[in-house]
């Protein structure tokens, strides 16, 4: 029995994300030379689905890392612990463009 992408023993989470952008691009290359059976491009697309997938929440959690970095009260950019599951954290200093810590 074979299980979802969603279900194989916490597959999607544990799969880095070079990883998993390098078998995608072979998929890609794959496909793209054409002489595959459908039922092995069928497979070769689920497959594709799946990875794209992994890389999209893959960036989706780096970009929430990168935007916890915030300059404090002081002005000096300090890094915060990043929970991907507290939705309601808040910049503390939200109200404007971001701009380059001077020296």
């Amino acid at each position: 029995m074979e299980l979802g992408p969603f279900s194989a023993g916490g597959r999607m989470a544990k799969e880095r994300f070079e990883d998993a952008l390098k078998k995608l691009e072979k998929i890609v290359s794959r496909l793209e030379e054409g002489d595959i059976p459908l039922e092995e491009s069928l497979k070769l697309f689920e497959e594709g689905i799946r990875l794209s997938r992994i890389c999209g929440q893959k960036l989706d959690e780096i970009e929430k890392r990168v935007e916890i970095l915030l300059r404090d009260k002081d002005g000096v950019l300090r890094a915060q612990p990043f929970d991907p599951f507290d939705h309601s954290a808040q910049a503390p200093n939200s109200g404007g463009d971001f701009e380059e810590e001077k020296k």
